[in-house]
């Protein structure tokens, strides 16, 4: 392994479990990466506190299930008073990922499972780029924002020619989805969203935004027809969410390899769906990597309304830069205007079927 160049800053760890067994295979898991030194350990959230004023660390992990006050209690306390990337290092399953998204909804970069048996290195390979992702993250950006009460209905057209919603995040998109979403009516434009998020979170992920936004909000299923009123997440696990060409009236589980390196992969959704490009909006948002940057591409040289997140609010300025920089955006907005803009150019039609 490459070591550092002498002059590169390492990201400075603080590692928060009430576990010692796991504050040490932790350690000793980001010892191993160059770039990574572990400046100190706590047991619980008030060492924790402690240990930040002494050491300001760049990073904390933090586990959930701790004496006296638990992560999530700690991390809303520490996201009001000294703001700081966090990532949730817990025991995170599919029947409590409601936590994994409470987390993020508070304000922690990213959500990782404590490793099983057998799965360790996977899980620190992980653990170490979610540090190295969060230490760079602007963290202004992601912090959770109040609801803007006294923001106008949005107009709904019945003119225009887009009829069609394409979005794409990663990194910070709970966030940024949730707030786009947030400026649609119940009656929008059919939304299709791919998220970088493990399977067992997406439900939940669903779950939290349909509690938000005005339009219903579920996990897509095969066969889903693609109407107005409807906002459909890909589920990931071993499918990409794709619009076949052969049926462009419903949804499709593609099976495959990463793309991308992901899966489920934005630019899997929005190349399948080049033969709506006219009738499309694509919508970029936060997040590391490249995917989705193809895609848009495709789409807005087929004649699609391609949007980029712009730098200042995502918290991860990756996707969206990249689509920017091979000619793939048509505009790039801060968040904020992004939903309006949408429901500026989109349409919806009287029937029931948007896509025919």
């Amino acid at each position: 392994m490459s070591q550092p160049h002498a002059s590169q800053k390492k990201i400075d760890v603080l590692i928060v479990d009430d576990s010692a067994t796991m504050r040490a295979l932790v350690r000793h898991a980001l010892e191993e990466a160059p770039d990574i030194r572990v400046v100190g350990e706590a047991a619980d959230a008030f060492q924790a506190r402690e240990e930040i004023k002494k050491r300001s660390p760049d990073v904390l992990t933090l586990d959930v299930d701790m004496p006296g006050m638990n992560g999530l209690d700690f991390l809303q306390r520490l996201m009001k008073h000294r703001p700081m990337p966090v990532v949730m290092l817990s025991a995170l399953t599919a029947k409590d990922s409601a936590t994994a998204m409470k987390a993020l909804s508070l304000g922690a970069i990213d959500c990782i499972e404590k490793p099983r048996v057998g799965r360790q290195s996977n899980t620190f390979r992980n653990l170490s780029q979610s540090l190295r992702v969060a230490a760079r993250a602007n963290l202004r950006a992601a912090m959770p924002k109040k609801p803007n009460l006294t923001q106008a209905a949005p107009r709904v057209r019945m003119d225009g020619l887009r009829d069609i919603v394409l979005i794409g995040a990663s990194t910070g998109g709970l966030e940024a989805i949730g707030t786009v979403l947030s400026s649609m009516p119940e009656r929008c434009p059919p939304v299709l969203i791919t998220q970088h998020m493990p399977k067992n979170f997406l439900t939940q992920f669903a779950e939290h935004l349909d509690r938000r936004v005005p339009a219903k909000v579920r996990v897509a299923m095969e066969g889903d027809q693609i109407l107005p009123g409807r906002i459909l997440l890909a589920p990931g696990g071993a499918h990409h969410l794709v619009v076949s060409p052969d049926d462009p009236t419903r949804l499709h589980l593609k099976e495959g390899p990463t793309r991308s390196g992901h899966r489920p992969s934005v630019d899997e959704m929005m190349l399948s769906a080049q033969h709506l490009a006219k009738r499309s909006i694509a919508v970029l948002l936060t997040g590391m990597g490249s995917d989705g940057a193809r895609g848009m591409a495709a789409l807005k040289s087929k004649g699609a309304l391609c949007i980029g997140q712009d730098a200042e609010s995502c918290v991860v300025y990756g996707m969206p830069k990249v689509a920017a920089e091979i000619g793939g955006v048509s505009e790039q907005l801060p968040l904020s205007e992004i939903g309006p803009r949408i429901m500026a150019e989109a349409r919806v039609p009287e029937s029931t079927r948007v896509i025919q």
